[in-house]
């Protein structure tokens, strides 16, 4: 497969002279840069991405497709975006108010994981496999204990601690080793905080987290599960790519926003506001 600067030239439908000439460099470290025996230097990067966003060159989508894991396997592939990289064992160790809690999250598809770390300095990306053989599995469907589950873990029931709606998600994932769920990633997070503060209905939330469709996380949240976890590959993200990759998160959440206030009309005089749910 051709490198991705090959591809932005091939896409440009440039000879290697007249991309050097466009980039102001030399075919030779064009010839180099595609054959993989040098890198071009941070600024060059600049150069490049600046040259594709000129020439309406889009190829974020590209490089999420070429992170994915094509070999042939029976285990379950997953993937993670680390702001610095694994050091030592995996651990079910993140920030607490994560969505499922503390634990190691993983996702179904390369775009969340990649997005999630483009803003980073030099993050690493990893493609993993999972062993579920003898893990207590919570799967939650795209309903209201997701949402519920997310609002406990966020800390959006801390007025109603102690009542029973607080307690039965306060207990909802006890003695569970992983917790499969749908992705609340950029594009959902300001659905969820107009819910949660009383602006839209569970079922216009719902039916947004449908239309946007952001896959599925896994989340390891026991020292048994992650010990099931293997990683198959790590990776560094080039500036070039976290740079597209930045740009195309700010144009797909701007898309899912439009996507989801067109839901948000749709829906927004069906079900029960948030407030109403919890009993406040």
């Amino acid at each position: 497969m051709d490198n991705l600067y090959k591809l932005i030239r091939l896409t440009a439908k440039m000879n290697q002279e007249q991309f050097a000439t466009a980039l102001g460099t030399t075919p030779l470290s064009i010839n180099r840069w595609e054959n993989g025996k040098t890198e071009p230097n941070r600024m060059a990067q600049t150069q490049l991405f600046r040259f594709c966003m000129e020439n309406g060159i889009e190829i974020g989508v590209e490089i999420v497709k070429r992170k994915e894991y094509i070999e042939q396997t029976n285990e379950l592939i997953l993937y993670h975006g680390s702001k610095k990289g694994i050091n030592g064992e995996i651990k079910p160790i993140s920030h607490s108010e994560c969505d499922f809690g503390c634990g190691f999250y993983m996702g179904t598809s390369t775009q969340q994981p990649l997005t999630l770390v483009c803003a980073e300095s030099a993050p690493k990306f990893y493609t993993l496999s999972l062993d579920l053989t003898g893990l207590k599995v919570l799967e939650l469907g795209m309903d209201l204990d997701w949402a519920m589950l997310i609002a406990y873990n966020r800390k959006e029931m801390e007025r109603v601690t102690g009542s029973e709606i607080y307690k039965k998600y306060a207990h909802f994932a006890d003695g569970y080793d992983l917790i499969v769920g749908y992705i609340a990633n950029d594009r959902m997070y300001t659905e969820l905080s107009r819910f949660f503060h009383g602006d839209i209905t569970d079922v216009a939330l719902i039916h947004c987290l449908s239309a946007l469709d952001l896959g599925k996380q896994y989340v390891a949240v026991s020292e048994k599960a992650c010990k099931q976890i293997k990683i198959i590959k790590e990776e560094t993200i080039s500036p070039l790519e976290l740079t597209i990759l930045a740009d195309m998160s700010a144009k797909h959440r701007k898309e899912g926003i439009r996507i989801a206030d067109e839901v948000v009309k749709q829906y927004r005089r069906e079900g029960n506001f948030f407030d109403e749910i919890i009993g406040d």
